[in-house]
């Protein structure tokens, strides 16, 4: 069994937060949670307000109104934030420093020392790489490294700024199990990512936004359960289409005349109405996945918008 992190139950909650540049609202009334124990998949287009959500949340950005809290205060009302908090958003590294070497740059300002550095370097697959310099180093050893900054200070909340990009397909799955792991501790994991399929087999919840509002909100599973493949069928008598299915033990949801039906193939509902002698205006396999899904809440969101996502403001920053 795993130890549980001192700093279980310290959850993140972001309440009506807006933030405008300019002419451009980057983020509009946002509000959600994020449970402790749990990896909530942060999601959204680029462009889609996830990194002014992120850097408001860590008070790098004031927003014009809402509050993001962690563990129930803002995150500068700390008195160590970098230790309640490992966040990763926009790395710099400089080329000249070994990964060793820049990870000490950061460990006086979070009270450790070299054996948690040295700690961290295995524990994100650069124990080889310690004494190379990060300017040689890929896209995918560069997140490594900085996901061992954020686990530094051995935070009880994690904040990551689309940490999959540049990982191979292993280091996606290597990372995959590393977020796993740490939820299974009782931290806060929050991930952002603007591609649901780098995340899908990582996260427990998600939260959607587009145009800087929030789309949708809700555990993976029922996310899942909303992709579901499905038969849509109509005909003249929606009441006796639909109860015939139930009695064959089929899901069946109704929708004005039309019925989705789960648990069925096309086939085998045609037949069902064919035996009941029930008359058919449509009958469709319809095969949804949770991509689709994905995208179905984003254009929802932007349609609801009625104007572009938050490109950016006038200071030149991406309101990614």
């Amino acid at each position: 069994m795993r130890d549980p992190h001192p700093a279980n139950g310290t959850s993140i909650e972001i309440r009506g937060l807006t933030k405008t540049f300019g002419a451009v609202r980057a983020v509009d009334d946002l509000t959600f949670d994020v449970a402790p124990g749990r990896v909530t998949g942060f999601l959204g287009p680029n462009g889609s307000g996830k990194t002014t959500t992120l850097r408001m949340l860590l008070g790098l950005v004031r927003p014009d109104s809402g509050v993001a809290l962690v563990g129930g205060r803002p995150y500068v009302e700390h008195p160590n934030p970098g230790r309640v908090v490992g966040a990763s958003l926009e790395a710099n590294f400089h080329p000249g420093r070994t990964a060793r070497a820049h990870l000490r740059t950061l460990a006086p300002h979070l009270g450790v020392g070299d054996a948690r550095i040295d700690e961290v370097i295995g524990q994100v697959g650069l124990a080889d790489a310690a004494e190379r310099k990060v300017g040689g180093f890929s896209l995918g050893m560069r997140q490594r490294l900085a996901l061992a900054g954020t686990l530094l200070a051995d935070p009880g909340v994690l904040v990551l700024d689309e940490p999959a990009n540049g990982l191979d397909p292993a280091g996606i799955i290597w990372l995959r199990d590393l977020l796993r792991f740490l939820a299974g501790q009782g931290r806060t994991v929050l991930v952002s990512s603007h591609v649901l399929a780098e995340v899908q087999a990582s996260v427990d919840d998600v939260v959607v936004i587009a145009n800087g509002r929030l789309v949708h909100a809700s555990s993976l599973t029922e996310m899942v359960h909303l992709s579901d493949s499905h038969v849509r069928v109509s005909g003249p008598d929606p009441a006796a289409l639909g109860a015939a299915a139930e009695r064959l033990g089929w899901r069946v949801e109704r929708a004005n005349d039309v019925l989705r039906v789960r648990g069925a193939s096309a086939a085998e509902v045609g037949a069902a109405a064919f035996a009941a002698g029930l008359e058919l205006h449509e009958l469709t396999a319809v095969e949804a996945n949770l991509e689709q899904t994905f995208f179905e809440f984003v254009a929802r969101g932007e349609q609801d918008a009625g104007q572009p996502g938050d490109k950016g403001n006038n200071n030149g920053e991406a309101a990614a």
